[in-house]
C-alpha cells in the first residue's frame, strides 16, 4: 500500500510540477506581452534618481599628477562679439526651437586670421512675432582675438532661413572659402568671391528638399577625383502640424520639447561635385539610402557627421551620429560607392546594445598611435559613447567606462564635443557642451538644469588608471558657467598657438573663450596648401614625429555638432625643445616628409605639385 502510495505521489508530483511549468509559461507569456505592449506606448524619458555618486573623486588623477588647471576667460563681450541666438519659441515647444544652431572658425578674407560665424534660426513666419532676423553673423578677427562684425559687408545680412548648421571649404577651387548652410526648409550654398558671399543654391542644386530638416554637414572628396562633394544628414520628418500631432509631453510641465522617437527618419543626401559649380545628388546610387528592414521606410535621424578613414584604404568613411536610432558607418568602396557596416563594425550601438540619443561626434588617434576614437555626445542619462578601434581590427567597442569618459558624462545631456590639445601636452584632450532641451526640466527632474556646465577631460596617457580624467568643474572657470550648450569649436583667435574655444547656446549668446593657460610647452601649427581643386587639403593625414612618439591629425573641419573647427592643425609639444620629422599624406596620395621644422610656428606647406599661386586679400 505504501508502495502503491508514493508511486501516486510521484505521479501526483510530476502533475504538479508539469502543471507548474504551464503556468510559469503562460505567466512568462502574459509578463511578455504587457513589458511589449509597454514598450510600444509613447514613454517620457527616463531619468535618473536626484541623488548622484561623486564621481569627481572616483574618476580623479593619481596623487601628484592632476591635470592642468584650465585658463579659459570669457572674452565674448570684450572681443566685440555681440550675436544672440534666436530659437523663435513662443509657447508652443516646436522640436527645431530647441536644437540649433552652429558656429565655424575659418580665414573668410585669406588675411591668415581665423574669422567666426555664427548660424542664427529665427522666428516663425506664421508665429506673432515674425520680424526677420540675419541667419548668419560673421566677425573678422584682427588676428589679436578683437573682431568686428562684417556680416552686411560680406553680403551676408540679406540670408532669413531658419538655421541650424554649417560647412566651410572652398568648393569650386578658386582659393577662397565658402559656406554651405543647412537648414529648416531648405539649404543654401554661397559662394566666396573675394570675401563677399553670393548665394548660388539655385544654380549648384544643394538646396534639398522645402519639406527636409537638414542639420551636419561636411565637405570632403568621395569618389577620389580630387573635387569636394558634399554630404548633408537630415533628421527627421518634420512640420509644425505633425509636430501638434505627436503632441509630446511630461507630467507637471504639459506640451514638452521631446526625442524623436515618434518622428519618421528620413535619409541623409550626398551630392557629387561636378567641378562647374554644379552638383549632382547620387544619394540612392551611391549606397546612402538606409531603409529599416521590417517597413522599407528610411530608419535615419542623422543629427552630425564625421568623414573618416576607419579602414585604413586611404578612402575616407562617414560616420552619422543618428538620434534614438543606430549608429551609420558608410564605408567607402571606391569611386563614391558606400556601404553601410555601422553595426557590423560595433558603431551602430553602445556598450549595452542600445541605441541612444545620439548629438555631436567626432573622431582622432588619441593614444598617438593607429587606435582610433570615436566620441559621441548622447542624451541626458546616457553616458557619452567612446568608441575604440583601429584599421587592423575588425570592430569598434564602446569603452567608454574604460577611458574615464563614461560615468562623467551620464547626467549631461551632450551636444558638441571635439579632440584638442588644451595645455599643449602632445595628448589630445576632449571636451563636452552640454544643455537640456526642456527649458522646464527642473521641475520634473531635481537631477536635471536646462542650463548645464561644459565638461573638459585630461589626456592622462598611460600614468593614471583610466586615458581621460575629468578636469572638477570648480577649476574650469569661465568654461564651467553653466548655458544651454548646442555647437563647439575651437580655433587659434589670438596667433599664440592656444587653442581657444567657441560654444554656442539657445536664446543665448555664444561663449567665446581665450585659452590663456600658459605652461610654457612648445607648439607647431600647419597649414597645408593643396593642388587645384582641393586647395585646402581637405583630408591629409599629417604625422608629427617627436621623440618616440608620434601625434597624428587630420585636416577636417567638420567636428562636432552642427559646426566647424579651423583648418590648420595644432601639435601641442609639451618639453620637447625640437621635432624630428612631419610627415604628410596629401589627399591624392602624395607624401612629402619635412625634416626637423621649426617650432612655435605657424609652418605653410605647398603640395608639390602646386603651380597656382596663394591668393591672398584683393
Amino acid at each position: 500500500m505504501a508502495r502503491h502510495r508514493s508511486k501516486d505521489d510521484a505521479i501526483i508530483g510530476v502533475a504538479f510540477k508539469a502543471s507548474v511549468k504551464v503556468m510559469v509559461v503562460v505567466a512568462a507569456v502574459g509578463l511578455l506581452g504587457v513589458l511589449i505592449w509597454q514598450w510600444l506606448q509613447p514613454k517620457e524619458p527616463e531619468w535618473l534618481p536626484a541623488a548622484a555618486p561623486d564621481l569627481t573623486r572616483l574618476l580623479a588623477a593619481p596623487e601628484g599628477l592632476s591635470p592642468p588647471v584650465p585658463a579659459f576667460t570669457d572674452i565674448t563681450e570684450a572681443a566685440g562679439i555681440d550675436a544672440v541666438h534666436v530659437s523663435g519659441a513662443y509657447g508652443d515647444r516646436l522640436l527645431p526651437e530647441t536644437m540649433g544652431g552652429g558656429v565655424a572658425i575659418f580665414d573668410y578674407n585669406n588675411n591668415g586670421h581665423q574669422d567666426v560665424l555664427f548660424v542664427n534660426s529665427g522666428h516663425w513666419p506664421f508665429a506673432e512675432d515674425n520680424t526677420p532676423v540675419n541667419t548668419l553673423r560673421l566677425y573678422e578677427n584682427d588676428g589679436r582675438g578683437q573682431f568686428h562684425e562684417v556680416t552686411e559687408r560680406a553680403g551676408l545680412d540679406g540670408l532669413h532661413v531658419y538655421g541650424m548648421g554649417v560647412a566651410v571649404a572652398d568648393y569650386d577651387g578658386d582659393g577662397w572659402v565658402d559656406i554651405f548652410v543647412t537648414a529648416v526648409g531648405g539649404n543654401v550654398l554661397l559662394r566666396n568671391e573675394s570675401g563677399r558671399f553670393v548665394d548660388v543654391t539655385e544654380a549648384a542644386g544643394v538646396a534639398g528638399g522645402e519639406d527636409e530638416w537638414s542639420t551636419g554637414a561636411a565637405f570632403f572628396d568621395a569618389n577620389g577625383n580630387g573635387r569636394l562633394d558634399l554630404f548633408v544628414t537630415n533628421y527627421v520628418i518634420w512640420s509644425r502640424e505633425i509636430d501638434f500631432e505627436v503632441d509630446y509631453r511630461l507630467t507637471g510641465i504639459g506640451r514638452a520639447y521631446g526625442p524623436p522617437t515618434n518622428f519618421a527618419g528620413t535619409d541623409s543626401r550626398l551630392y557629387f561635385n561636378l567641378g562647374d559649380g554644379q552638383f549632382e545628388e547620387v544619394t540612392d546610387r551611391a549606397g546612402i539610402r538606409v531603409a529599416h528592414p521590417d517597413t522599407g521606410l528610411p530608419e535615419g535621424k542623422g543629427l552630425a557627421v564625421m568623414p573618416v578613414d576607419l579602414t585604413g584604404n586611404g578612402w575616407l568613411d562617414v560616420v552619422v551620429a543618428n538620434d534614438t536610432v543606430r549608429n551609420f558607418a558608410f564605408i567607402n568602396q571606391g569611386e563614391g560607392q558606400f556601404i553601410e557596416l555601422g553595426t557590423e563594425l560595433g558603431l551602430g550601438f553602445d556598450r549595452n546594445g542600445l541605441s541612444t540619443g545620439a548629438m555631436g561626434i567626432d573622431a582622432a588617434q588619441f593614444r598617438n598611435d593607429e587606435t582610433i576614437g570615436l566620441l559621441i555626445g548622447n542624451f541626458a542619462n546616457e553616458m557619452s559613447s567612446f568608441y575604440v578601434g583601429s584599421p587592423n581590427q575588425a570592430v569598434y567597442a564602446d569603452e567608454a567606462i574604460g577611458v574615464g569618459i563614461g560615468g562623467a558624462t551620464r547626467l549631461a545631456l551632450t551636444f558638441g564635443v571635439f579632440f584638442f590639445d588644451y595645455d599643449l601636452d602632445g595628448r589630445l584632450d576632449a571636451l563636452q557642451a552640454n544643455g537640456h532641451v526642456e527649458n522646464e526640466i527642473n521641475r520634473v527632474q531635481a537631477s536635471q538644469q536646462y542650463a548645464q556646465a561644459a565638461q573638459l577631460f585630461w589626456n592622462c596617457a598611460e600614468d593614471c588608471a583610466t586615458r581621460f580624467v575629468m578636469v572638477p568643474r570648480d577649476q574650469l572657470g569661465d568654461l564651467g558657467q553653466p548655458i544651454v550648450g548646442r555647437g563647439a569649436a575651437y580655433g587659434d583667435l589670438t596667433g599664440n598657438g592656444r587653442l581657444d574655444v567657441v560654444l554656442t547656446q539657445i536664446d543665448g549668446r555664444p561663449l567665446l573663450l581665450r585659452n590663456d593657460l600658459d605652461l610654457g610647452h612648445n607648439w607647431l601649427r600647419v597649414r597645408l596648401r593643396g593642388a587645384y581643386p582641393n586647395r585646402d587639403a581637405i583630408g591629409a593625414q599629417l604625422l608629427l614625429e617627436v621623440g618616440d612618439e608620434t601625434q597624428y591629425r587630420q585636416v577636417m573641419p567638420t567636428r562636432s555638432y552642427l559646426s566647424q573647427v579651423e583648418l590648420p592643425v595644432t601639435f601641442g609639444l609639451g618639453d620637447q625643445p625640437q621635432v624630428d620629422r612631419l610627415r604628410i599624406r596629401w589627399p591624392d596620395g602624395t607624401e612629402q616628409i619635412i625634416e626637423q621644422p621649426t617650432i612655435n610656428q605657424q609652418l605653410v606647406v605647398d603640395h608639390p605639385q602646386r603651380t597656382e599661386p596663394y591668393f591672398e586679400v584683393r
